[in-house]
């Protein structure tokens, strides 16, 4: 039998139920996510891209066309955006709020691996290689959010190569950040520190 996800779903790893992939619209009729005026939504896009260090120079003109391929909504506290897992083919951007990234091992008890904030990305990974999601993302505040579905993303790429080229070296300089940082910090557990 199929769970579907819910506000209250645990993030425990799932079974033979991963290989079905869970798409944004199912996720967000299932968490209660309401639209977000389009205008505000890309509004705190732009604002957000203009002040994070890892994003190309884009010109007002460019970031307003790249706005235009996100969806906006408004999601509660508690909602699992993300199941660990499961197979998923959309990226969120935090413009405003707080979510919880956590992984649950096999066994093992929760361990929360990072707090995301406005301005960080979470589903990257799965929408880019196709692969299942490593960890749950729950919202810990009500959240605004910028939505990215594949097919959406592929669009952007025929439509707009410049913005695409832009959002993947985005996405390229947070993964290896984050690459970074656990890297130093599977050394610091190596060395015993």
């Amino acid at each position: 039998m199929k769970k579907s996800p819910d506000r209250d779903a645990e993030a425990e790893p799932a079974g033979d139920d991963a290989l079905a992939p869970v798409g944004w619209p199912d996720r967000a009729a299932a968490i209660g996510a309401r639209p977000l005026d389009a205008s505000q939504g890309a509004a705190l896009f732009v604002q957000l891209w203009q002040a994070d260090s890892h994003a190309l120079d884009l010109a007002p003109g460019e970031l307003q066309r790249l706005a235009g391929f996100l969806d906006y909504v408004s999601v509660p506290a508690g909602a699992q955006l993300i199941g660990q897992d499961e197979q998923g083919d959309y990226l969120l951007v935090v413009l405003e709020g707080r979510i919880a990234v956590e992984r649950v091992p096999a066994g093992g008890a929760r361990t929360r691996l990072a707090e995301v904030r406005a301005g960080d990305m979470v589903g990257e990974m799965s929408m880019l290689d196709a692969g299942s999601r490593f960890s749950a993302c729950t919202t810990i505040t009500p959240c605004l959010l910028a939505v990215l579905e594949a097919p959406r993303f592929e669009a952007l790429m025929a439509a707009e190569p410049r913005l695409a080229l832009a959002l993947l070296a985005s996405l390229a300089r947070r993964l290896s950040l984050r690459l970074r940082q656990v890297g130093a910090r599977l050394s610091a557990l190596l060395s015993g520190g």
